[in-house]
């Protein structure tokens, strides 16, 4: 349920070290958040996000999770809802991928569309499950602009986020009227360690600004956020511009 400051009062994060999901997590500890659950895998990275959040008052709980072992999901998932009601789950795991080699490597490939697409629909159901159950809550999906269209540059990826978000928008028609929210965030590039090196694209955007448009977007009971609001006009144009010509766009 959502406090006085119309924040949830628990928070999931799937991908518990993700800079999006952290920063998201902070603004909403700040706003009276109070219990925080981090699913990822065990590391001292996974083990410092959680400390990050503790100093700021909230009980920050960890929990094993791999978005590859599909298998786990139900179980390990599951079980943090019979530790009480979750108001908020942020699916924030995912991977770039590295487009040159994976084209020349399908293993490579297919291990980015396993964690970005099925990874994604396993954990997702799992958690859109327990939320009817319980009769609230918010999941809330983090896709990409770039599964909007493919690039030449980045296909791979971009058909992962493509097959996720038309995933997140069905979900979300199937649970309408159950109260239970689906919303599906779509930034575009963000400064982050993920993208550490890789030339930066117009409308570039912060982790801090996609929590921003977070927390916004949940108080809007919004279903789709853009991130920035400029970058859906931007793909208007880009999803309508004719084949031949996009193929020659130095993007």
């Amino acid at each position: 349920m959502k406090n006085a400051f119309g924040a949830p009062q628990s928070l999931l994060v799937l991908g518990g070290t993700s800079e999006i999901g952290l920063a998201t997590a902070r603004r909403l500890i700040a706003r009276r958040t109070r219990t925080v659950w981090l699913a990822g895998r065990p590391s001292p990275a996974l083990t410092a996000a959680a400390e990050s959040l503790r100093v700021l008052g909230a009980d920050v709980r960890t929990v094993p999770f791999d978005a590859l072992d599909t298998e786990s999901h139900e179980e390990r998932l599951g079980k943090i809802f019979t530790e009480g009601d979750i108001d908020m789950v942020l699916l924030a795991f995912g991977v770039l991928g590295d487009q040159a080699r994976d084209e020349s490597d399908p293993v490579a490939a297919v291990r980015v569309a396993q964690t970005n697409y099925t990874g994604a629909v396993s954990a997702g159901l799992v958690c859109a499950g327990a939320l009817q159950a319980q009769g609230h809550g918010s999941l809330v999906v983090l896709s990409s602009v770039a599964g909007e269209r493919a690039r030449r540059a980045d296909f791979i990826y971009g058909s992962s986020k493509a097959g996720l978000d038309a995933f997140a928008q069905g979900l979300g028609d199937a649970l309408y009227g159950t109260g239970v929210h689906v919303m599906v965030v779509r930034p575009g590039f963000v400064r982050s360690k993920m993208t550490a090196g890789r030339a930066e694209a117009p409308l570039a955007t912060t982790p801090e600004a996609v929590a921003s448009a977070i927390e916004l977007g949940l108080r809007r009971r919004s279903e789709t956020v853009w991130v920035p609001g400029a970058l859906r006009m931007v793909m208007t144009a880009v999803r309508h511009t004719p084949r031949a010509l996009f193929r020659l766009l130095p993007v």
